[in-house]
This record gives structure tokens, sequence and C-alpha cells, in this order.
């Protein structure tokens, strides 16, 4: 019964080379973020996970706010390669924004004082989860995607130019697209150094 959810798993890959080809509709993508977020499990229940999904122009916006800001940080005479890696994100067909919602931690460390210094790691836990099932699902409708993080540095600038609750922080960004390119190999190491296994 798992060999499908296994499978699905080893399937996922990153994919910087993306593309703007419609591969599904906008509608099946809002279906498996809306089923990712409501599913995905979280301590104590919280439910602390946000999500913004930016299509076409909008995902187009979000890459050039990350490249104007990190011009104002890398040097101009080595900031091709950056500009480059911007061009390939804002490539794609869209791009998926994580947050956690900080008011709901500050609620749990509020009422479950002893947990307090736990729940901003079982949050960022649960982020990571989303974040994997969001990524294996587009994967399984024949999308490519990266997982990037330029959180903190544009957070402000996202926030105020969707005009999303202050109380959300970024976590991750995720660029999709149709695959306009195979991922390079993977090598794995030993498994037998990474399980231990005790009968």
């Amino acid at each position: 019964m798992s060999n499908a959810f296994l499978s699905a798993i080893k399937e996922r890959r990153t994919y910087y080379a993306i593309g703007k080809e419609e591969v599904v509709s906008r509608e099946k993508i809002e279906e498996i973020v809306n089923d990712a977020v409501k599913y995905t499990p979280s301590s104590f229940n919280s439910q602390s996970a946000r999500v913004v999904v930016l299509f076409g122009e909008q995902s187009d916006k979000l890459w050039n706010i990350t490249r104007e800001t990190l011009r104002k940080i890398v040097p101009a005479d080595s900031f091709e390669p950056t500009n480059e890696k911007m061009d390939g994100f804002s490539s794609g067909y869209g791009t998926v924004l994580f947050f956690e919602d900080q008011a709901v931690i500050d609620y749990l460390q509020t009422n479950f004082a002893a947990y307090a210094d736990n729940f901003p790691v079982w949050s960022n836990q649960s982020s990571g989860m989303l974040q994997f099932v969001i990524w294996t699902a587009l994967e399984q409708e024949g999308l490519g995607a990266s997982l990037q993080h330029y959180n903190p540095l544009i957070d402000d600038e996202v926030k105020a130019t969707w005009e999303l609750p202050s109380t959300w922080k970024l976590i991750a960004q995720m660029p999709f697209g149709s695959q306009a390119a195979a991922p390079g190999e993977k090598s794995f190491n030993p498994i037998d150094e990474r399980v231990k296994v005790f009968k």
C-alpha cells in the first residue's frame, strides 16, 4: 500500500530549469496547496502555516524584488550569476511562498510555557513537512520545482507588496513550472551509515 507514496517521494527532484508551459491548471495547483495546508500535521494542531501562491506576472514580481534586493548587496562585478539565477526562477509558471504565523507561535508559548522554547522549532518542522508535501505533489503533476531561501532579505517588501499580515514570517520560496531540463544525477551516502535498526 505504501509503494505509490514511496515512489512519489523517490521521484521528487530539484528542477532549476523550469518553463511557463501550463502543464496543469491553476485550479489544480490551488487544490494541491489547499489540501497540503489542510492535512499536513502541526504541533498541538496549531495550523500555523500560511501560504501564498503567485502565478504569472505576480511570480515575476517576486523575483524582480529579490533581484533588486540582492543588487544592493552583491558587488556589481560579480552580480551576473545572481542575475541569471533570478532569470531562472522567474522563467517558471509560478511560485509558492511559505510562511509561519508568529501570532500562533506566540499564543502557544504564552499558554503552554513549559514548551515555549520548542514551538519555533516545531513550527519550522511543520513548515518543512508542508514544503515537502507540496513539492512532491507538484512533481506528480509533471511540474518541476526547487526550494529557495531569500528570507529575511525580502520579507518586508514581500509583505508590503501583497499586503500580508506583519505576523507572517517568510520561511521559503518555491518557484515551479514545466520541466525544461532533466535534473542532474543524485548521489546517496550508504544507507547503513544513516539508519540503525535494533531487533
